[in-house]
């Protein structure tokens, strides 16, 4: 609450703060702690949610005037698992519109002239101010990667439906709830605990594995993917993840690169049009409920948003179901890739966040790891421009304890730790 008062004010990471309702969550927390009793891992953890994810004692806004004053009835899944596993629900923290690219205000606690990214905007700011251990928020894009690693913390984007996004605006073929935390730790207990709870999305299993985070472990082998972002990247962001993938291969790590791994080279071939073929898989799926949201008040719609429900009124069915097959073609890709190597290793971004509040940066280096479906985990190793910058790393679908256990094993070396 200390750095809530301090940072807050600078940062606005939060929509709603329920102070009160803190206070005796953590009071109910602690004494169950005393009495040997907790009921999770996190029972206690101050957390934050992303106000795309509806929550039954505090308004749900979308980042958009047209759910000013909503306030939903019932919690959604993820929402009502953090009440159950004891957790300590501070406040609803700041979305981009409907979890998109309309930025709404949030500043980067490490340079508040610079975006934090998106659209887990407040998320990633909380966390990195200290004003909560751990968060939730969406990716479809880059949503969960990108923000954390602008704003220095731990990102972690489960497989395809790890965790059960019932009551989220978060329903697209790439979305997934995930977490934001202050250590690679609390990003798995907070969302271990939560699949624990309500499981994952329908048809999946959720995420499986321990409790309490998986031991580290060393990956053998790793594929460096380059993305169509490549040429953008910053030059003191290359040396910088130079240096780390030295570091592993001085520690036994064989590093591959396209130019002697045929299987990587597919990868890159088919991830180099990732972000195409998402927005246009999004541009589709969003019809429902942008239509409506634009025959209720157009004006309140960012013209991002008109300009998506636009696109995905010219498209056919046969446009999507081709993007649908270039997709899965690409994690066909991924899968044979995943026979060689135990992960692929990337950076978040092309460099520091950049500044403005009018953007949230370039999403070209996350997007493959929503597309490709796998978990992906950011760890704040890296710097631009003496700016936090991550170092993600992607596993194969449904690997998420596996790729748990690499990172933490990679995150000493890298660190130095």
């Amino acid at each position: 609450m200390e750095d809530l008062k301090r940072w807050e004010p600078a940062v606005a990471a939060f929509t709603w703060i329920d102070l009160e309702g803190a206070r005796r969550a953590a009071d109910a927390a602690t004494a169950r702690w005393k009495d040997g009793r907790p009921l999770s891992a996190i029972d206690g953890m101050p957390v934050g949610v992303k106000d795309t994810i509806d929550t039954d004692d505090m308004p749900t806004g979308m980042g958009s005037s047209l759910y000013d004053g909503y306030q939903p009835r019932f919690s959604a899944a993820s929402a009502q698992a953090l009440r159950e596993c004891g957790a300590v629900i501070l406040g609803k923290t700041v979305t981009t519109e409907f979890a998109s690219s309309e930025p709404r205000g949030t500043r980067n606690p490490w340079d508040t002239a610079r975006t934090p990214g998106g659209s887990s905007s407040g998320s990633a700011a909380a966390v990195a101010a200290g004003m909560v251990a751990g968060a939730l928020g969406t990716q479809v894009v880059g949503s969960i990667i990108r923000p954390a690693g602008f704003c220095g913390v731990h990102g972690y984007k489960p497989s395809v439906g790890g965790i059960n996004r019932g009551g989220s605006l978060d329903f697209l073929s790439q979305s997934c709830t995930g977490t934001l935390a202050a250590s690679l730790a609390d990003a798995w207990v907070l969302a271990r605990a939560v699949a624990d709870v309500v499981g994952g999305d329908p048809g999946s299993p959720g995420i499986g594995g321990p409790l309490l985070p998986p031991e580290p472990h060393a990956p053998r082998r790793l594929a460096l993917l380059r993305t169509a972002g490549w040429p953008l990247l910053a030059a003191d962001a290359r040396a910088g993840l130079e240096v780390a993938l030295e570091r592993l291969r001085a520690a036994g790590v064989e590093i591959l690169v396209p130019e002697t791994c045929p299987e990587l080279a597919a990868v890159e071939q088919a991830t180099a049009e990732a972000r195409a073929v998402t927005l246009g898989l999004n541009a589709w799926e969003w019809r429902w409920p942008l239509n409506a949201y634009l025959a209720r008040d157009a004006a309140a719609v960012s013209q991002s948003s008109r300009d998506r429900a636009e696109t995905g009124r010219h498209m056919t069915r046969a446009d999507y179901q081709g993007l649908l097959e270039r997709r899965q073609m690409a994690r066909e890709r991924f899968a044979a890739l995943m026979e060689r190597c135990d992960g692929l290793v990337s950076v978040t971004a092309p460099g520091a966040a950049p500044v403005g509040l009018e953007t949230t940066g370039d999403p070209i280096f996350v997007v493959p790891g929503s597309f490709l479906g796998g978990p992906v985990v950011t760890l704040p190793v890296l710097t631009s421009a003496n700016l936090p910058l991550g170092m993600q790393l992607l596993g194969a679908p449904q690997a998420d304890e596996t790729l748990f256990a690499h990172a933490a094993w990679i995150e000493g070396k890298v660190s130095g730790a």
